[in-house]
């Protein structure tokens, strides 16, 4: 039976890219013989644009009907005076909380071809794989009473609450031991427990749950030394777990040491395996629509789609070496270019495509 994708451009540069990922999808359907079925429909500003909000009910019940959803990007200065509840992003944070999408897999992996494309010297990123997992669906962007009031004298006040139950931790704890063991078998949970008694709760849980990963080595970190220690050593890292502030603040700089956000895939998964993939980088609107934005970080989502909900691992393989294939030949976009010539969204398309064709079963 075909598996089926629910295909959500978006805003920005989230057409641009989602057109190269779908490029691709096709090729691996005619040459592959990959058995999918997309259909698209309207997210964020689009579809505030077509029906008045930033998740109509077709959306929504498209995604929960697919087996996986890829995203382009979501917002923009265009619909920044709208309210709050209605504004592009609330589409993502409803999406996440309908589909029950509690972990976020952020990989920071550096090609070899981008080392000097990084902000970090050669020397401390080259060899860069590291893998940040996110708690994505409680903690302070969904923790109540929230609100902006004012207080007995008059004056506003903004205020929001960060909670997490003994359950949501061990869910994402039991995610990011199963990772580190897939990969090097390290992982370090991002806390602030020094200060925050919702981060001593973590700790405490974290290390509960290690007992059930005896083969995984197991460290704890402040946030503001994890920071810190990014831009300072960032190859220490195998698996960093961590809450849904931190780790929204942690994995886009972890970004930046790949030479480019717009080098970076992520997925957000489900109990089950059903998952939401998307580009890290956003909706870009200062490029949008000029064939300038990167369509790696796209493409490189569809590998997470297929490795972890279609399970079609040798296939998700084969797409991130043709993407290092085609880095290595020089191909570069615009944000990656330093003395290349940058090519065109659609031109890196076409590249990972045909290089797919040469790159072993």
């Amino acid at each position: 039976m075909s598996n089926k994708i629910a295909l959500l451009p978006g805003d920005g540069v989230g057409p641009e890219i989602m057109a190269e990922a779908e490029k691709l999808l096709g090729a691996l359907q005619q040459g592959q013989g990959l058995d999918i079925e997309i259909e698209k429909a309207e997210i964020g500003g689009a579809a505030i644009d077509a029906t008045g909000v930033p998740l109509p009910d077709s959306t929504l019940a498209l995604a929960q009907a697919a087996d996986a959803v890829l995203l382009g990007a979501v917002g923009g200065p265009r619909w920044d005076d709208i309210e709050r509840e209605r504004r592009p992003e609330r589409a993502l944070l409803a999406l996440r909380s309908e589909l029950g999408l509690f972990a976020n897999l952020r990989p920071a992996l550096l090609y070899p071809e981008l080392a000097d494309a990084s902000a970090l010297r050669r020397e401390l990123v080259a060899g860069l794989d590291l893998l940040i997992v996110r708690e994505l669906t409680g903690g302070i962007y969904f923790g109540e009473p929230r609100g902006i009031d004012k207080d007995a004298s008059g004056q506003r006040r903004g205020y929001n609450t960060m909670v997490y139950s003994e359950s949501e931790i061990e869910r994402i704890a039991r995610q990011a031991f199963i990772s580190a063991r897939r990969r090097y078998g390290h992982l370090c949970s991002v806390d602030k427990a020094n200060v925050l008694e919702v981060s001593q709760l973590w700790r405490e849980v974290v290390a509960s749950v290690h007992a059930d990963y005896p083969d995984v080595v197991l460290s704890h970190m402040y946030v503001d030394n994890a920071a810190m220690q990014l831009v300072r050593d960032p190859r220490q890292f195998d698996v960093i777990v961590t809450g849904n502030l931190f780790g929204d603040i942690l994995s886009d700089c972890a970004a930046m040491l790949t030479g480019s956000i717009g080098m970076l895939p992520s997925a957000s998964l489900d109990s089950t395996g059903k998952g939401m993939y998307e580009p890290v980088h956003g909706s870009a609107p200062d490029i949008a629509g000029e064939g300038l934005a990167n369509p790696l970080a796209a493409i490189l989502s569809v590998a997470m789609m297929l490795r972890h909900t279609l399970d079609e691992g040798t296939l998700a393989d084969r797409i991130e070496r043709a993407v290092g294939l085609v880095l290595s030949e020089g191909f570069r976009t615009s944000d990656i270019a330093g003395t290349y010539r940058a090519i065109s969204t659609v031109e890196m398309g076409d590249a990972v495509v045909a290089a797919m064709d040469r790159v072993p079963a």
